[in-house]
C-alpha cells in the first residue's frame, strides 16, 4: 500500500473519531442539529472511503471525492461553534478533505 493511500485511510479514521466525539457532546441540543447531522454524514462517508481505499476498490476515487465534499461541509458547520470539540472536528475534517481530494484526483 502506498504512503498516500495510508495517509488518506488514517485521516478518515481520525475524522470518524473526532466527529463521533463532537456528536457525543452536541447530541440533543436543538441549536446543534445541523452539526449533528453533518457529523453523522461525515462518519459514514469517512468509513466508506477508508474501506474502499483499504481494499483498492474501483470506486475508491468516487468515495474519496464524496468524503472530501462531506468533510468540507462538516468543517464549515463545526467552525460556527466555539466548542473545543467542534473546533477539533472542523480541523480534522479539513485535513481529511485535503487528503481525500488528492486520492480523488
Amino acid at each position: 500500500m502506498n504512503e498516500n493511500l495510508r495517509k488518506c485511510i488514517d485521516a478518515c479514521l481520525r475524522c470518524v473519531a473526532d466527529c463521533s466525539i463532537c456528536v457525543g457532546n452536541v447530541l440533543g441540543m436543538p441549536e446543534m442539529k445541523e452539526c449533528t447531522r453533518l457529523c453523522l454524514d461525515c462518519i459514514d462517508a469517512c468509513n466508506l472511503c477508508a474501506s474502499y481505499c483499504a481494499r483498492n476498490s474501483q470506486f475508491m476515487k468516487a468515495a474519496s471525492k464524496l468524503c472530501a465534499d462531506v468533510c468540507e461541509a462538516c468543517a464549515k458547520e463545526c467552525d460556527k461553534s466555539d466548542n473545543e470539540y467542534c473546533k477539533r472536528c472542523a480541523e480534522t475534517c479539513r485535513e481529511c478533505a485535503e487528503l481525500c481530494r488528492q486520492m480523488a484526483a
